[in-house]
């Protein structure tokens, strides 16, 4: 490899990966913030904690990936720009064909990085998420009936355990308190266990209690009922009621699927990289500068193009799912026409001149 490949070469990781890396701690943040939530909410069990953040990640690395490949390319060409770099290799005869090699032995990887996580590891980390979930709900020590501490449900009730089986089948001494229709409804059993009847309706049975229902406020209508047996619902944390949601089918599901939910989720998984393609040829033109001009109000305006292109994405797969836009469409009027402006501006913007040919007497 040519000594100035190498030095682009590396210029370009360097960049990418310091900028990849501060993505990747905001990104953490932010995905970190909506499990808290979800866990305080009572939809996802604590103990997923850790495995939902790292499933989480995998399904955003195809919005953070193209954004740290812009911003890294964008960073190192203003760099080259700015220290008069830029200004001897086009002097040496290195135009924008030639910089292509170097700056695609970056970008191919990373899009074909973007592509997998896309196209399978997204849907792959949905899936297994779903299963984790699940899997936690029919085990009532890990899905957050711990003994000796009050338990809200997703639906607004509180369930009181005082003991608790090794196996986490069975419980003892059970109290639950739910709001239906402004009622109050305090249902407390001797013995209780977590069945289910179908995937997404798991119950509370209760064995040798008593239940009161009575309204909230205002009149002292209350109703004492003495049972043996007692079931109450309890809807599972995080599902989604849906047998299969789209964002869980393997991509070449997707293909046969004539759904126009499942269209603009096929669509978004095939976006990504294609943008990604795009925004990395449109870092050249971007980023061409005079050496005193300060370099971040460009990397201001590519930013601001890529949040321009992501909500477009965003609209565009709604749109798809609503149906207003047909299926054959699909988010190709995005994708192909930024894809074609990208590769002429790189292409045109800072070709160098040819030289006019003389003829000699």
């Amino acid at each position: 490899m040519p000594k100035l490949d190498r030095y682009l070469l590396h210029d370009f990781t360097q960049s990418f990966l310091a900028t990849m890396t501060v993505l990747l701690v905001v990104s953490l943040g932010g995905v970190l913030v909506d499990i808290l939530g979800n866990i305080a909410d009572g939809r996802l069990p604590a103990r997923l904690m850790l495995s939902q953040l790292g499933l989480q990640l995998l399904v955003y690395l195809p919005l953070v990936l193209p954004l740290a490949l812009m911003l890294g390319l964008l960073q190192s060409f203003s760099r080259l720009y700015r220290d008069s770099e830029m200004a001897v290799i086009n002097a040496l005869g290195v135009g924008p064909q030639r910089l292509l090699k170097p700056m695609l032995l970056l970008v191919v990887p990373v899009v074909a990085m973007i592509a997998a996580c896309s196209l399978w590891l997204g849907p792959w980390a949905n899936r297994t998420s779903e299963r984790l979930i699940e899997e936690a709900s029919r085990n009532l020590v890990i899905s957050g009936l711990e003994a000796g501490r009050f338990t809200s449900l997703p639906n607004g009730g509180i369930v009181y355990v005082d003991a608790i089986s090794e196996d986490g089948s069975k419980m003892q001494k059970v109290f639950a308190q739910r709001f239906q229709d402004n009622e109050i409804d305090v249902i407390t059993g001797q013995t209780g266990e977590i069945y289910f009847e179908t995937r997404n309706d798991r119950f509370l049975r209760l064995n040798d209690g008593f239940r009161v229902l009575g309204p909230v406020a205002g009149a002292l209508d209350f109703k004492l009922m003495r049972f043996a047996r007692n079931d109450l619902a309890l809807p599972i944390k995080g599902g989604s009621g849906e047998e299969h949601p789209p964002a869980t089918l393997t991509t070449l599901a997707l293909f046969s699927d004539p759904r126009s939910v499942v269209v603009a989720e096929l669509h978004s998984r095939i976006a990504p990289p294609l943008l990604a393609l795009a925004f990395a040829l449109l870092t050249l033109p971007l980023s061409r500068s005079s050496p005193r001009q300060q370099r971040y109000g460009r990397m201001l305006l590519g930013f601001l193009a890529y949040l321009v292109c992501t909500n477009l994405t965003f609209i565009g797969a709604g749109a798809l799912a609503s149906g207003k836009i047909p299926a054959a469409l699909g988010l190709w009027w995005l994708t192909i026409p930024l894809l074609v402006l990208a590769t002429w501006t790189y292409l045109k913007n800072g070709r160098l001149p040819r030289r006019k040919r003389t003829r000699t007497a």
